[in-house]
C-alpha cells in the first residue's frame, strides 16, 4: 500500500519542487530557489500533476492560481519534507551530535544583525545547516502558526499564538533625514514638526511599521505618508534622494550603514522596542535547537550587543 500511494503523489524531489513553486509563488522563483533551470521545473510539476491526475494551479496573466488539490498537496508536501528533516535531526540526537539542520524564520529588518549572530555559531558547528528564511511580519505569522521552524524573530510578538519567548536584543526605531535637511540643524525637535514632512513607510504586515502606527496614535500625530516602500535599504536611498523622512530600526544604521543620513533628534522618539526569538508552546527542541538557544542567550547576545556599542562610540 506504501508504494501504490507514493506512486500516486510523485517523489520526493516532485514534492520539493511544487512546495518551491508553491511557496515562491511562481515558476521563476523556485527556479532560483532550488538552482534549477525553468524548464526542468515545470516539467516535474506537470509529471506531477500528470501523476496526480489532477491539475494543481491555473496560470492567469502572470500569476498561479492554486487549485483544492494544489493547496491539498502543499500541506501533504510540507509534511513530508518536514517528517524527514525532524528524522535526521533525532538520528542526530541519537549520535550525539551537532550535526542536522535548524530553521529560522525572521522578519526582514532583523536581517541586519542575524547574519552576525550566525557567522561565530556556524564556524563552531560546520556540519549544522542552517535554513533562513527573510519576510515580513505577516509572513513569519504565517509560518509561527504553521510550525514551519524552529525559531522565529520578532520586533513585536503576535498575538494568541501559544509560545516561548525570549527577549535578545533592544530595538530603538530612530527618524533619518538626508545630511542637508533643515532638521539637521537642529538640537530638540517636536514630534509634531514632521507631520507635514513628506514621510516613507515600510508595507503593511511590516513590523516596522505596526510600531509606528501605533506610536503615532498614541501620541495622535498624522503621519504625511508620500511613499510605501517594501525594503528598509530602499527606504535609506529614497531619504538620501531627498524623497522624504522615515523612522527605521536603528540596526538598519548600525549593521546597514548610515552615509548620507541623519539621525533626526525627535522627542519623544527612539520608539522603544526589542527583539525576540520565539518557538511554539510545547515544541520538543532538539540538541542542535537548544545548544544554538543557548549560544543565542550568552556570547551570541553578547557579541551583538559589543558590536552595536562599539558602532555608538564611532559615531
Amino acid at each position: 500500500m506504501t508504494s501504490r500511494l507514493h506512486a500516486h503523489i510523485g517523489t520526493i524531489r516532485q514534492l520539493e519542487i511544487f512546495l518551491a513553486v508553491y511557496e515562491g509563488g511562481s515558476i521563476t522563483a523556485a527556479s532560483e530557489m532550488l538552482y534549477l533551470t525553468q524548464p526542468t521545473v515545470s516539467m516535474q510539476i506537470k509529471k506531477l500533476a500528470e501523476t496526480i491526475d489532477m491539475p494543481l494551479y491555473e496560470q492567469i496573466g502572470r500569476k498561479l492560481v492554486f487549485t483544492d488539490a494544489g493547496h491539498a498537496l502543499a500541506t501533504t508536501a510540507k509534511d513530508v519534507l518536514n517528517s524527514f528533516i525532524d528524522l535526521e535531526t533525532k538520528l542526530s540526537d541519537l549520535r550525539g551530535l551537532k550535526a542536522g539542520t535548524l530553521k529560522i524564520a525572521v522578519v526582514t529588518t532583523s536581517q541586519y544583525f542575524i547574519p552576525h549572530l550566525l557567522g561565530p555559531f556556524c564556524e563552531r558547528y560546520p556540519a549544522i545547516d542552517i535554513q533562513l528564511k527573510v519576510a515580513n511580519r505577516q509572513q513569519v505569522i504565517d509560518r509561527l502558526s504553521a510550525g514551519m521552524d524552529d525559531f522565529y524573530v520578532f520586533s513585536h510578538l503576535p498575538e494568541a499564538i501559544e509560545m516561548e519567548t525570549i527577549e535578545f536584543l533592544p530595538n530603538p526605531l530612530v527618524a533619518i533625514a538626508p545630511q542637508n535637511h533643515p532638521l539637521t540643524a537642529k538640537k530638540r525637535i517636536h514630534l509634531e514638526t514632521i507631520s507635514d514632512a513628506p514621510f516613507l513607510m515600510r508595507e503593511k504586515g511590516s513590523g516596522t511599521r505596526f510600531a509606528i502606527e501605533e506610536f503615532m496614535k498614541e501620541h495622535q500625530i498624522q503621519l504625511n505618508l508620500k511613499m510605501t516602500i517594501e525594503s528598509n535599504e530602499a527606504i535609506k536611498h529614497a531619504v538620501m534622494s531627498g524623497l522624504g523622512i522615515s523612522i527605521l530600526s536603528a540596526h538598519t544604521l548600525a549593521f546597514g550603514g548610515r552615509a548620507g543620513l541623519v539621525e533626526l533628534a525627535i522627542k519623544p522618539l527612539p520608539i522603544k522596542t526589542h527583539w525576540y526569538f520565539a518557538w511554539l508552546k510545547g515544541k520538543q527542541l532538539s540538541i542542535i535547537a537548544n545548544t544554538f538557544l543557548n549560544y543565542v542567550q550568552s556570547e551570541g547576545k553578547e557579541t551583538l550587543l559589543s558590536e552595536l556599542r562599539q558602532e555608538q562610540l564611532d559615531v
